[in-house]
C-alpha cells in the first residue's frame, strides 16, 4: 500500500470539488429518480428511423447534443424531441410556400 501526502490545501480544493459535483449529481434526481430520460443509439435510430450512420452524422454537424461514456453515446429523450419539433415545423413552413 502506498500512502500519498498532500498539502491541506490541496486536500481542502479537492474536498470541495467532490462537495460541487456531488451537489450537481443531487440536483440531477428528484425524489430519486432522474430527471432526465436518457436514450442510447439504437433507442435514437429506432425512434427516427435513421441509421447508426447518420445518427453518428448528427453527432459529428452539431445537429443532436449527446453525452459520452467509454465508448456509449447517450441522448436526452428531450433533445430528440425537439429535433422531431423541429423538423415537423420545418416541413410545414416550406409546405406552405408550395
Amino acid at each position: 500500500m502506498n500512502i500519498i501526502a498532500i498539502e491541506e490545501k490541496t486536500f481542502e480544493q479537492m474536498m470541495q470539488r467532490l462537495a460541487d459535483f456531488s451537489k450537481e449529481v443531487k440536483e440531477l434526481y428528484q425524489d430519486g429518480k432522474a430527471n432526465t430520460e436518457w436514450l442510447d443509439n439504437q433507442d435514437v435510430c429506432e425512434l427516427l428511423n435513421i441509421s447508426k450512420r447518420t445518427l453518428q452524422s448528427y453527432r459529428d454537424r452539431g445537429i443532436l447534443p449527446y453525452s459520452q461514456i467509454g465508448y456509449k453515446c447517450y441522448y436526452k429523450k428531450s433533445d430528440i424531441e425537439r429535433l422531431i419539433e423541429k423538423s415537423i415545423l420545418k416541413n410545414v413552413h416550406y409546405g406552405d410556400k408550395k
